[in-house]
């Protein structure tokens, strides 16, 4: 899939933005971003990709004026005849949103959650002074236009009575509202499964030729970027290793960095032969009741999970994939006793569905969960110690013992010991995953339960998070609940693979085996889609 002019007739192009000389240190001197160059032609998409911390997102955000005012920036980014820089805050008020519009990384953090869609997507054009009538037509339109299904019945909805798949969809929407005429899109499929990943960009690109829009996508995956950019900028640590055309960086890259990128390799899954049983799933099914009335009675329920039966030896990490809505988070917070459930999850013996809660406390240590998102799952006013350490207050350990408990937890997940003094927001997504990981294991757990761990991840963090959980595995025999949209990773990491679909197992096999003979229409999409 490519923009609407073929790259030969680019030239041909209007050039909308010209970036010169883009510099950004912060307050102390680091440069943060360095001499950016490129021009941005109408209706063409320029990608921007690179690791975390590599400049991508802030030379984006500069030309918003959405820096902290500490930040020190030269340099011009002209566009409409004037350098949009150096603009005060009126200023840039008549350019957000109406000329340059942004799609931000996590919609449930960016979406309003006080707000309903219909106020959310229709705002903007409400303080134009707009009718409340058409300001309702036109949301439905731009619901439509961005593919969520029976319009009408979303807008009263709120961000967290939405999936992954919707709220992106809501906020492509909302920055669609005032048709600016250049979108910047910033990763913006990162927390979607494959399936709707390719939903999303095909959907941005339509919208782009349908608008003759100009995008830039920031990404960390080259391989997505290969299907829907024109041109591309690869950045490291603030600098620019290489850019051009996308047919010239991925077929010859010039630098060691871009190869880098482009590798994703992520080893093999180790070859184990299992023979303890640790936990099993009997006839596992969950169902969450719908309320309705005065008397707020049970109507009917939501099949949330088919009743499964599932066994994981000790050692063994078995991947749970699916699209959304597939059930995936839903089974790993019924395994872990965080919701509840009909049928059997034994571990070591013990089946939990039947014990109390003053009963379970004290196995709880055998089986951790780690979140997708590191960021909201640490407590942002807990130092890393206190973070690591938490889980051991209720030991009556002494605080000699616990500092060095933490300090070999911090060592098992390659982060320097001095990291226990410092704050969730003062890490990379990468390093705060690491904390998230070493706060489940100081436990000494049997099983260890992770939700999307590597997908707000770059790539070379993610292949770094999978050779620690490989080895990790290796070293202490532990066994793992492994929840994952991207097939390339549990490919290297599990033995064996579980596909949801729909709130039902629709396949379970050995890992290999099922990339060599999916069972099911439905594991070929996913495998096809993971290997663009």
């Amino acid at each position: 899939m490519h923009s609407i002019q073929d790259n030969n007739n680019q030239t041909q192009q209007t050039i909308c933005l010209k970036v010169n000389g883009l510099h950004i240190e912060n307050e102390v001197g680091l440069t943060l971003v360095q001499h950016l160059d490129f021009e941005l032609k109408q209706g063409a998409t320029l990608a921007i990709v690179g690791e975390s911390g590599s400049g991508k997102s802030i030379s984006s955000l500069a030309l918003l004026g959405l820096l902290s005012p500490n930040l020190k920036i030269q340099g011009q980014a002209i566009f409409e005849g004037q350098n949009i820089l150096h603009l005060n805050q009126e200023q840039y008020r008549k350019i957000r949103g109406k000329k340059i519009a942004m799609i931000f990384q996590e919609p449930m953090t960016a979406l309003n959650p006080l707000h309903r869609v219909e106020k959310i997507v229709g705002e903007t054009l409400l303080l134009q002074g707009e009718s409340k009538q058409h300001v309702r037509s036109r949301v439905i339109e731009l619901l439509h236009d961005v593919g969520i299904p029976e319009p009408e019945s979303k807008l009263r909805r709120y961000p967290h009575e939405l999936s992954g798949g919707q709220r992106q969809r809501v906020m492509i929407a909302m920055a669609l509202a005032q048709e600016p005429d250049i979108l910047i899109a910033d990763e913006p499929t990162t927390a979607l499964d494959v399936t709707l990943q390719a939903q999303i960009l095909n959907l941005l690109k339509t919208l782009q030729q349908k608008r003759n829009m100009a995008m830039i996508l920031i990404s960390h995956d080259l391989n997505l970027v290969k299907r829907y950019a024109d041109d591309v900028i690869v950045m490291n640590k603030g600098r620019v290793e290489e850019q051009g055309q996308i047919e010239d960086v991925f077929n010859h890259p010039k630098t060691t960095y871009t190869q880098h990128l482009l590798n994703h390799d992520f080893g093999q899954a180790l070859c184990i032969n299992p023979e303890q049983p640790l936990l099993q799933l009997q006839q596992l099914g969950i169902k969450f009741p719908i309320k309705q009335g005065l008397l707020n009675r049970i109507k009917e329920y939501v099949i949330a999970l088919e009743p499964m039966d599932l066994a994981l030896n000790q050692g063994e990490s078995i991947g749970i994939v699916g699209e959304s809505g597939s059930g995936k988070t839903t089974l790993a917070l019924a395994v872990t006793r965080l919701i509840e459930s009909e049928g059997k999850i034994i571990l070591l013996g013990r089946d939990l569905n039947q014990l109390k809660e003053s009963q379970l406390r004290p196995l709880r240590t055998n089986f951790q969960i780690v979140f997708q998102d590191p960021f909201s799952s640490l407590n942002p006013r807990m130092t890393v110690a206190q973070i690591i350490g938490e889980g051991l207050i209720l030991k009556q350990l002494k605080v000699n013992e616990i500092e060095d408990l933490i300090d070999d937890t911090l060592v098992k997940v390659e982060l320097p010991i001095e990291f226990k003094h410092r704050y969730p927001h003062e890490l990379s997504g990468g390093q705060r995953q690491r904390i998230a990981l070493a706060r489940a294991l100081i436990l000494k757990p049997k099983l260890i339960i992770l939700d999307e761990p590597t997908s707000a991840l770059d790539r070379t963090t993610q292949r770094s998070i999978v050779q620690l959980l490989r080895r990790l595995q290796q070293e202490q025999q532990l066994s793992y609940l492994f929840i994952s949209h991207d097939l390339q990773v549990v490919r290297a990491l599990c033995q064996k693979v579980l596909v949801l679909r729909h709130a039902k197992v629709v396949e379970y096999q050995n890992t290999e085996q099922l990339f060599l003979s999916p069972q099911t229409e439905y594991t070929r999409q996913l495998i096809a889609a993971s290997q663009y």
